[in-house]
């Protein structure tokens, strides 16, 4: 690997044609993502990750401490209290937001990808999504992009880590257990079941079944055959740009991943040229504001020790590829030998060397916990805000903001007769002793004072049409009865 300007020998067609202007933009774009991830988490990181939380951080670093940095790379080692969680979230917006503007951006997005890092180390299971790796990965490699110059290297990784993120989610899609991508019946069921739909999934569940057998087999295509076209010249990376962009607005429109679709958006800029975004750029208004941000220098002096910076990122190149190669042997079940999964356990606490598995089973049961409280002689169910709830309450547009404990009770659900998971046992503790605490998470006023508290489980489905409402549910499962009194709340 090596550091030039221009496609060069037999293998130039795997090289990408991005360049500084791509460089410039993702900068600004991560940036960006990164204000969303914090300003999302700032909302929520003291009611999950506080010492009154659903899953303390502190506790997380106590538990973490014999494993030492290498293991758990945190800031939190330091101090882990709530005041320290609030300015961390909150100061994560403001490197984002620097880098968005073109500030010094590579300073400000390494600042920022610390922080993440710092929170997502310690932060499951609210934070143990693969975006939430992915966030962290990308914002390593960004500060490989010079702004001002080519770096081929840098932007090949890029497209690498593009690749990855389809075509290892396609294979893990074609090893589904189940097979319900290779027979078709996959997308027949995602759009009802995924973890926080959008209003145009229940349009799209309603379409005819044949419909779904073909979007099903197409997705399971486009996620194997699309990423081959990344390292096949400019054609066939304009080819696999509109399939993936098609692929992600599809994700877009239906439902609610966070901040994921921006951020594998973002990733599609390496697939275009600089002269690509050139053309746009003369099309808009208001250049003048972000010309200083998107249009390289033409000042610029060559770098110093040009052979040394290349042979660096061409080093980290070898490392990044080697080990997320160990990491998708072992995580996709490759069959991995001793000392693959010894450079899987090493690369990862770092979260940079990540393998992914999107949708690798799509679940075919929508089953949603309902809580409430008992005062009076009467039960008071507790609506919370973005699952789904009353049956004539169409499913939210959430994103880019990602509620995590609305998230995270989707995989509950799933596991409903099995023992609640430690934040499902302190958000009923919560409820019966503090409800106060646990009221942002809900639209019902809380009962001050309940004699017990409830979880009940249902299996929604999406209504058909002419049907009234948005769902239709049954009653599934054992309901969980928890007494408030003292000595009696789950613990």
């Amino acid at each position: 690997m090596t550091d030039s300007a221009a496609p060069a020998g037999r293998f130039g067609w795997i090289s990408p044609d991005s360049g500084p202007v791509v460089a410039r933009l993702f900068h600004a774009l991560l940036g960006l993502v990164f204000v969303i991830a914090f300003a999302s988490l700032r909302a929520q990181v003291e009611p999950l990750f506080g010492a009154e939380g659903l899953s303390p951080l502190a506790e997380a670093v106590a538990r973490a401490r014999p494993g030492g940095w290498a293991a758990t790379p945190t800031l939190f080692w330091w101090e882990s209290g709530d005041a320290a969680l609030r300015g961390a979230a909150t100061a994560g917006m403001i490197p984002g937001a620097l880098a968005l503007v073109g500030v010094w951006p590579r300073v400000w997005l390494a600042i920022a990808t610390l922080l993440y890092l710092s929170f997502v180390s310690v932060g499951a299971p609210f934070l143990q999504f693969q975006w939430d790796s992915l966030l962290v990965e990308c914002g390593v490699l960004a500060l490989l992009l010079p702004r001002d110059r080519p770096q081929k290297t840098a932007h090949l990784l890029l497209l690498f880590a593009a690749f990855k993120l389809y075509f290892e989610s396609g294979l893990a899609k074609w090893g589904s257990p189940i097979g319900d991508w290779i027979d078709g019946s996959a997308m027949s069921y995602y759009y009802e079941t995924a973890p926080l739909p959008a209003p145009l999934a229940w349009f799209a569940h309603n379409l005819p079944g044949w419909w779904h057998a073909l979007e099903s087999r197409a997705a399971l295509v486009a996620e194997l055959v699309a990423p081959l076209l990344l390292f096949c010249g400019r054609r066939g990376r304009l080819v696999a740009l509109v399939v993936l962009t098609g692929f992600q607005l599809l994700n877009l429109a239906t439902a609610n991943y966070g901040f994921f679709v921006w951020l594998a958006l973002g990733l599609h800029l390496f697939m275009l040229r600089d002269a690509d975004l050139l053309k746009m750029y003369a099309r808009l208004p208001g250049r003048a504001v972000w010309g200083r941000v998107l249009l390289p220098r033409e000042d610029v002096s060559a770098p110093a020790w040009p052979r040394l910076r290349a042979g660096l990122v061409g080093a980290f190149g070898v490392v990044y590829v080697t080990l997320s190669l160990a990491t998708a042997r072992v995580e996709l079940g490759a069959g991995a030998g001793r000392w693959t999964a010894a450079l899987q356990r090493y690369a990862e606490p770092w979260h940079v060397f990540n393998a992914y598995h999107l949708f690798a089973q799509i679940t075919r049961v929508r089953v949603e916990p309902e809580f409430a409280g008992f005062e009076a002689g009467a039960w008071r169910t507790y609506d919370m805000r973005y699952k789904p709830g009353p049956l004539d309450r169409a499913p939210p547009i959430v994103a880019p903001h990602q509620p995590r404990l609305d998230f995270m009770l989707w995989f509950y659900g799933l596991r409903a007769r099995r023992a609640p998971p430690g934040y499902v046992r302190r958000l009923l503790t919560q409820l019966c002793e503090q409800p106060e605490r646990a009221q942002g998470f809900f639209v019902t006023p809380l009962l001050a004072r309940p004699s017990h508290v409830r979880v009940q489980f249902w299996r929604y489905r999406f209504t058909r049409p002419g049907e009234a409402g948005w769902w239709r549910r049954e009653a599934v499962a054992p309901e969980l009865v928890v007494a408030c009194s003292k000595g009696q709340v789950l613990r």
